[in-house]
């Protein structure tokens, strides 16, 4: 069952990334994610990192309030959230971004897809006109170019 709970909440992160991308990050805290679209940051770091720990702060403390009595489901739902945090991460800012020179010459359809959708999010320099505010979930659309040219 602990699984479940932590695959269902990893699941749900997606949709919870999409809103909070889309009417968070795009909204009210724009002043933080905006030098993520403009690159006018000059440093290493951006405002917009700012958002991971914005976002540690209920999973710590659900994992830590559910580590108290056996393990709860409320530690399950943290470890969902802190996996799906592992993953953007990983792909947003090491793969996408390139943060770190790791992963460059990538040859799945899925990752190929996934890079140009969110170099179509970063098309648009201001908070409004925007799309592909998810992450994982890449829109069929995406793939429609890497499948044809893998097929040749």
């Amino acid at each position: 069952m602990n699984f479940v709970i932590t695959l269902i909440t990893f699941i749900l992160m997606e949709g919870a990334t999409w809103i909070i991308h889309k009417y968070v990050m795009h909204g009210f805290l724009w002043v933080l994610h905006k030098d993520h679209h403009d690159h006018s940051n000059e440093g290493v770091l951006e405002k917009n990192d700012y958002f991971f720990v914005l976002f540690a702060i209920p999973t710590i403390a659900l994992m830590y309030f559910g580590s108290l009595k056996d393990f709860n489901y409320l530690f399950y739902i943290g470890l969902g959230i802190m996996l799906y945090g592992m993953v953007y991460f990983f792909v947003h800012d090491i793969f996408i971004h390139q943060r770190i020179k790791f992963l460059t010459k990538a040859k799945s359809p899925y990752f190929l897809a996934l890079r140009r959708a969110h170099k179509q999010h970063h098309k648009h320099i201001g908070k409004e006109e925007g799309e592909c505010f998810g992450f994982l979930f890449v829109p069929f659309s995406y793939f429609k170019m890497y499948f044809n040219s893998a097929k040749k």
